[in-house]
């Protein structure tokens, strides 16, 4: 059987900054048919390297030559782990009150009551009262999951989603919080096996959550980045920024991370609070909406388990 090897010149640039540069490197293949992508992604896995921002390769060449022990490909299964025998809970979502403020334009809940104690005296037998209240509020509202149907038309909904792909999901989390730009790439996530995992994007924009500069210069994921997480398997993406696509006006109104993703089955967790008390690998990440039918995007109760 025929070995191959690329050989090239690479400069690798980190998005919290500096950078590496290297020479006339080799690199173990497992094919020949690689694109340059995909040996830029191996090469990110067979350094260990975290936190990427780009990779660039010049003069690539692939030769037939012994393997020397450097395959750079993945061994990770992407199997669940179990749920550690200690653990505690860390709290992702924010706490949902009259009158808050989500985004500009997404109406404020209103909370109002049905049944009032006072009321309930009337009813039922002496001592016993209970209340019963309704509240307005916009399926965007604080930390919510967004479904297939929130994107397209026909997408499955709340009703259809299914528990295993909410519930105890292995997170792996990425703390950007000192990311020298506002799009996230796909080269930060090639160190990293996320098939069947929640990917959490740490940004640090949550501590603005509520306030008007909440929306101004707000982290979000590239395009490259959601087709790259939509082809690896990932089961859920969530972030702690006001939007997982970037809503600037230069924009224009395009989402296209939204419409990978949800184009994938992805689930999309916006306004998570808390990752930064989460270790980069080794938590359980839980977002359960309400089963709605016809509804595509709802507030949930996101938490994570992590080890004691």
């Amino acid at each position: 059987m025929t070995d191959y090897r690329a050989v090239f010149d690479a400069r690798i640039s980190f998005v919290n900054g500096g950078g590496l540069q290297a020479e006339g490197f080799r690199l173990d293949l497992p094919s020949p048919e690689l694109s340059e992508a995909e040996i830029a992604r191996l090469l990110v896995q067979h350094l260990g390297l975290a936190l990427v921002g780009e990779v660039r390769l010049d003069g690539l060449r692939i030769v037939e030559e012994q393997h020397r022990g450097s395959r750079g490909v993945a061994s990770a299964s992407g199997a669940a782990s179990a749920a550690p025998a200690a653990f505690r809970f860390v709290e992702l979502s924010h706490t949902i009150r009259e009158g808050m403020v989500t985004l500009p334009g997404i109406p404020s809940p209103v909370i109002r009551p049905h049944l009032t104690r006072e009321q309930a005296v009337d009813r039922y037998a002496p001592g016993t009262t209970f209340v019963l209240d309704v509240i307005d509020l916009a399926g965007n509202t604080g930390t919510y999951l967004d479904t297939p149907f929130h994107r397209y038309k026909g997408g499955s909904d709340l009703a259809a989603t299914r528990l295993e792909t909410l519930v105890d999901l292995p997170a792996e989390v990425f703390h950007l919080t000192d990311a020298a730009s506002r799009g996230i790439p796909a080269a930060v996530f090639f160190d990293r096996e996320v098939r069947g995992k929640a990917v959490l994007l740490h940004t640090g924009d949550d501590v603005r959550f509520g306030e008007p500069g909440y929306v101004v210069d707000a982290r979000f994921l590239t395009g490259e980045a959601a087709e790259y997480l939509a082809s690896q398997g990932a089961a859920l993406v969530g972030i702690d920024a006001q939007n997982i696509d970037d809503t600037s006006a230069n924009a224009r109104g395009e989402r296209p991370v939204h419409s990978a993703l949800l184009a994938a089955g992805v689930h999309v967790v916006e306004h998570l609070t808390g990752l930064g008390e989460l270790p980069a690998r080794g938590a359980l990440f839980t977002a359960v909406p309400p089963r709605v039918e016809g509804f595509g995007t709802f507030p949930v109760r996101a938490f994570a388990k992590v080890p004691a």
